[in-house]
């Protein structure tokens, strides 16, 4: 097993070197830079900048070395834990990502929780009672949560939790708790704001969750090997937990690796709906006006999250089925 962490490990390594090449590439295909971004954005408010003073921003970001200079510094200061300064925001990349990074991964590790606590239960129940009345219910539901946008249900949430009960759920804090110091009170507060993001961020994914949980027991209850318990007299309920849910939880389970990054970037839309300060919209305001240093530290931050959660997978994996084992193959 050690062998085989060290393996992928080592892998892992490579892999985060080819995601920051691939990365830093992708953001200097666009046309242009920061600097271009800045000037338009500049003239649509009605201020024209002369050359002198874009020069001075080109010299100031470093704009006009080529690509590998550029490259070679931005990897060069990460492997000394700096990613850099934000064209857009003047401040240290760390600092923006620290600011959002506790409450985006506090609020995703709750919908993942509630997630996989909903659609586990609900999935061992529509195999085992197929085609019954709750069974063809959750079916429905589930198909209503898959279809329906994530940020069409926000819309609506915060329409009516507003209209009926005079909340205004928009942001994760109210206005008063804002910028105040933590205390029961905020605590409070935050509390109050998190049903309308834990519900709709989670319900695409609790739905879908459902129809694998479902289909994979299904295809389980039908293998021979619980036949065979059934003729011997084992309990239904020990023979459920003991054998095809365990078998047919390894499918949830392998999905860790694409759902952690997930974690981090959650929904955009309905972050930008909702006016949450999570990863995702930084994310996109960064890659719109080409902010590379941000756009290429979160981007490969999620793409290392993406790495590390297929190895945590792989390793729950080996802990829900006995039947799998490491393996290093010379």
């Amino acid at each position: 097993m050690a062998s085989y962490i060290v393996r992928r490990l080592i892998y892992m390594v490579i892999l985060l070197l080819a995601l920051s090449v691939v990365t830093f590439a992708l953001i200097e295909l666009p046309p242009g830079d920061y600097a271009t971004t800045f000037v338009e954005t500049m003239r649509q408010r009605g201020v024209i900048l002369d050359q002198d003073a874009i020069d001075s921003l080109v010299e100031r970001f470093g704009l006009g070395q080529p690509l590998y200079q550029k490259y070679l510094r931005w990897f060069g200061d990460l492997l000394r834990g700096d990613m850099g300064d934000s064209f857009q925001y003047n401040v240290a990349v760390t600092r923006l990502i620290g600011e959002r990074l506790a409450l985006t991964v506090s609020l995703s590790l709750a919908t993942l929780f509630l997630a996989y606590g909903i659609a586990i239960p609900i999935g061992v129940y529509s195999a085992t009672r197929q085609y019954s009345i709750g069974d063809y219910t959750f079916t429905i539901l589930g198909f209503i949560g898959l279809a329906t946008p994530n940020f069409l249900l926000a819309l609506i949430l915060m329409f009516f939790t507003f209209k009926f009960f005079g909340w205004s759920v928009g942001g994760l804090f109210s206005p008063d708790f804002l910028l105040a110091p933590w205390s029961p009170a905020k605590f409070l507060d935050l509390v109050k704001h998190l049903p309308v993001p834990l519900i709709v961020i989670g319900t695409a994914g609790t739905a879908g969750l459902i129809r694998i949980m479902r289909g994979t027991l299904l295809d389980e209850l039908g293998k021979q090997y619980v036949v065979t318990a059934r003729v011997k007299g084992l309990h239904e309920s020990r023979l459920r937990i003991k054998y095809p849910i365990r078998m047919a939880i390894n499918p949830l389970v392998s999905t860790v690796g694409y759902i952690l990054p997930e974690i981090i970037s959650g929904e955009t839309l309905v972050a930008i709906v909702l006016s949450l300060p999570t990863v995702g919209p930084l994310l996109l305001t960064a890659l719109l006006n080409q902010d590379q240093f941000l756009a290429g530290s979160l981007i490969l931050m999620l793409g290392a999250l993406g790495i590390i959660g297929t190895m945590v997978s792989d390793m729950l994996l080996v802990v829900v089925d006995p039947r799998i084992r490491f393996e290093v193959r010379g």
